[in-house]
């Protein structure tokens, strides 16, 4: 085995062997499944970080294992997957310390973090399948490996709501899987490639591939939660806090929106997307969905179903990015996968600890935290500006690249729904950050936990704080020649040339 199939295959199991030896452990056996934990994140997160500097010597990673005649598993890096890889690695280690201290008294913690681990792994694959039969393997494996961790609790609501998400990702999986088989007859090939793969048959078989887009992007739109195929989101905020950070900023959202990405530029195309009349309607889809998910926001009091309606809109704009026919709204959505990805961890991190330190699960319960929780309230706002767009935060790059694109590729109305957006956004997070920093308290917390002189667990605190510094970092160095707009850039050349 060489070194270039060695480290795509170490980024999968790292975490998929640690978990298949937590499953086995003893609750007791803290210390040894802690250790596990993070040693296969540690261990991740440098294999991508050899990778990255690899992709970028214009070294080769790729790893070939056949499945049937004609058709292998592949795991390949290139810098859009090195792009996804490095931010689900890279947060599945920060989110790896949150889950340890969020759990530390809960039962089924083997268990828990057991399917943790799967869940990363499938993630990874995801990010670094080099055909759409490998995305295909990964994607349901995530379905099967983020199903127990949302039904973790084990109440009738999360048992509900892990029958929803069955009943979508099976729809999803089933579409992805006919659209996939109907390709491969058309094509004889599913490797992804910059320009795509069907350009040469584009005109013989226009309804054919009119008709599989349509198949492809309902499979992965269901994890991307776009309208109507978000349903399942907000039921999911049952889970706990780590879960809720996993589904909306690491693996299953993010997987559905990359999935998006591939489809239509490295199966399909940009220029064929276009030209078979298959991107202004998902334009229009994006668009519904941004503005649908932050209306539904405004009405939320449960601040986790804010957070995920919240998601529903976000999420979108990677969407929007992508089948906007230029480079400058596609170096948007590539940073904005990664913009919105650590602003939102940042803010169920904080929700998490709301309710784990006080009991506040609402928004009209935060009267006053703010002084209570100083640091985590902080780390809030930082996301919470961020998804506004206010600079200099990275969510501002990303609405900038976003509006900037609509204008180069004639969508001016685009501005528009990005405003709109912008205002709705402002009406669900500052009244939040009002009642927080500027109301008086008037009734007891919740629940209350003591922790002495620190506000909350320290293993609660720091991933926040962490995350939210590299929001606003991300944001404020933008310009940098190693942040994540630099290498967005790297990665429309790819489609657009340089």
């Amino acid at each position: 085995m060489t070194w270039g199939t060695a480290v795509p295959l170490g980024i999968v199991l790292s975490s998929f062997l640690a978990g298949l030896v937590i499953f086995t452990l003893a609750e007791e056996r803290v210390v040894l499944r802690t250790t596990l934990n993070l040693l296969g994140a540690v261990v991740k997160l440098t294999l991508v970080g050899v990778m990255i500097v690899g992709v970028l010597s214009e070294q080769y990673y790729t790893v070939s294992l056949p499945l049937l005649p004609g058709l292998n598993l592949v795991l390949q890096a290139d810098k859009l997957s090195v792009l996804f890889v490095t931010l689900s690695s890279g947060l599945w280690l920060v989110t790896t310390v949150y889950a340890i201290g969020y759990l530390e008294d809960s039962p089924h913690r083997s268990r828990f973090f057991g399917f943790f681990s799967l869940c990363v792994s499938a993630t990874v694959g995801v990010a670094l399948a080099g055909n759409l039969l490998t995305f295909l393997f990964f994607y349901e494996l995530l379905t099967l490996s983020t199903y127990p961790l949302l039904v973790h609790r084990g109440t009738e609501q999360a048992r509900q709501a892990g029958r929803t998400y069955l009943v979508y990702t099976v729809f999803g999986g089933t579409s992805l899987l006919i659209g996939t088989i109907w390709l491969y007859t058309l094509t004889g090939n599913l490797v992804f490639a910059p320009q795509g793969i069907v350009a040469e048959i584009a005109e013989q078989h226009r309804a054919s591939l009119i008709a599989i887009f349509v198949l492809l992007i309902a499979g992965v739109g269901v994890k991307a939660a776009l309208v109507p195929l978000h349903g399942w989101l907000p039921q999911a905020m049952v889970a706990p806090a780590p879960v809720s950070a996993l589904l909306h900023a690491v693996a299953v959202v993010k997987a559905g929106a990359f999935g998006i990405v591939r489809i239509v530029y490295d199966v399909y195309g940009i220029g064929v997307t276009a030209d078979l009349g298959l991107a202004d309607p998902l334009l229009a889809l994006a668009c519904v969905t941004i503005v649908y998910g932050s209306v539904r926001a405004l009405y939320q009091d449960d601040l986790k179903r804010r957070l995920a309606f919240s998601t529903v809109s976000q999420v979108s704009y990677i969407v929007l990015g992508t089948v906007i026919v230029g480079p400058l709204a596609s170096i948007g959505a590539f940073v904005h996968l990664i913009h919105q990805g650590i602003m939102k961890i940042t803010l169920f991190f904080c929700a998490g600890n709301l309710a784990e330190t006080l009991g506040i699960h609402k928004v009209s319960e935060m009267d006053g935290v703010g002084r209570r929780m100083p640091w985590t309230m902080a780390a809030f706002t930082i996301g919470a500006l961020g998804m506004i767009g206010i600079p200099p935060m990275a969510g501002f790059v990303s609405k900038w690249y976003l509006g900037a694109g609509a204008l180069e590729g004639g969508d001016d109305w685009v501005i528009l729904v990005l405003i709109a957006s912008s205002l709705l956004n402002a009406g669900y997070f500052l009244p939040i950050l009002a009642r927080a920093w500027f109301a008086r308290q008037t009734a007891p917390w919740p629940h209350e936990r003591d922790f002495g002189r620190a506000e909350t667990r320290w293993t609660l605190l720091l991933p926040p704080i962490i995350t939210a510094a590299l929001a606003l970092l991300m944001g404020l160095f933008a310009a940098a020649p190693w942040s994540p707009l630099a290498y967005a850039q790297l990665i429309t050349a790819d489609e657009y040339g340089p």
